[in-house]
């Protein structure tokens, strides 16, 4: 997870580099996209099978095979390969797995946590602003220079805080820091929202609508982005757990296809300032949602998540004051 988040802001940066190279032509730039593409698809025909599908698919002999592979020469992998029968054995055994096991009531709660959380990952803005700012820059008096250099200034920013808020993690607290960042991602939304409505989006405020720019990306990045791939893998039972990831990426990913197919459409019928208002209430229903929904999840291992599932203890309130 953690090479995860942080290839996801070292792309968003990169990308904003290049597109920001004006003695680039925006053709090259879009087509230099293969590239990672050609690199990424050689590196997977490398990619060993999964040891833990191999032996769900009952071939423990290539399943061995595929853990020696990555484990250093000479070690002996009975052991862990034992481990993983054992877990796979569990799985096949357990009364809830799989897609149908997310419809069981003991189960719900960690998917309406995760897939919510998911769905405010994208709703908090971050995509609206990665993907757009230039855009909406410029239709507001931005130079198109301006506007690309204020991508890269968001894009190292992305970095930098995801760098930041990931070492900070388990320190903090995933739910305390989530719920410590959405009211300033909330606030920086409004002071946006009211420069454009109040007409003061000119030349003077620039270095004031930048700054507030760069606030958001550091409150968002830093904060609930972090944890809408995150929790996919710790809080659903292990019989379930691959299906309520699918669930949660799915409810990302339809979600910031939302965004992408509305949010010019949004822009053109209500206002630039007005859309910037929409999205802080979005953070503001976030907070709600998460402040009564999300468990703090730090510090408790797997097995302790599933048996509050189990034990129907899926609240914040349970999981206060024990580890």
């Amino acid at each position: 997870m953690l090479f995860f988040q942080i290839a996801i802001g070292v792309g968003i940066l990169v990308a904003t580099i290049v597109g920001a190279t004006e003695s680039v032509d925006w053709r090259v730039a879009i087509g230099a996209a293969v590239v990672p593409s050609a690199l990424m698809f050689g590196l997977m025909l490398r990619l060993p099978d999964s040891p833990r599908w191999l032996v769900k698919a009952g071939q423990d002999d290539r399943a061995r095979t595929a853990l020696e592979r990555v484990r250093p020469s000479g070690t002996d992998v009975s052991g862990e390969l034992r481990d993983i029968e054992d877990l796979v054995e569990a799985e096949q055994t357990a009364s809830t797995r799989g897609w149908r096991g997310l419809r069981a009531p003991w189960v719900r709660p960690a998917l309406v946590v995760g897939c919510g959380l998911a769905i405010f990952t994208q709703l908090s803005g971050i995509e609206m602003i990665v993907y757009y700012s230039p855009t909406i820059l410029t239709d507001n008096g931005f130079s198109d220079s301006a506007a690309l250099r204020v991508s890269v200034a968001l894009g190292a920013t992305y970095l930098v805080t995801q760098l930041i808020g990931l070492a900070i993690i388990d320190r903090v607290g995933r739910r305390r820091l989530t719920l410590i960042t959405l009211p300033g991602a909330a606030l920086a939304l409004i002071v946006l929202g009211t420069f454009f409505v109040t007409g003061n989006d000119g030349e003077a405020q620039v270095p004031y609508i930048i700054a507030t720019l760069i606030a958001f990306m550091a409150f968002t990045a830093g904060g609930i982005q972090l944890m809408g791939w995150l929790t996919g893998s710790e809080i659903y039972p292990l019989a379930t757990r691959e299906a309520g990831a699918a669930a949660q990426s799915a409810s990302l990913w339809g979600t910031n296809l939302l965004i992408t197919l509305t949010l010019l459409s949004i822009i053109d019928t209500i206002g630039t300032g007005q859309t910037f208002w929409l999205y802080a209430a979005f953070n503001i229903a976030g907070f709600v949602f998460l402040y009564r929904r999300m468990p703090e999840l730090t510090g408790r291992s797997l097995e302790q998540i599933e048996k509050r599932l189990s034990d129907g203890r899926f609240r914040p309130a349970d999981f206060a004051g024990s580890r």
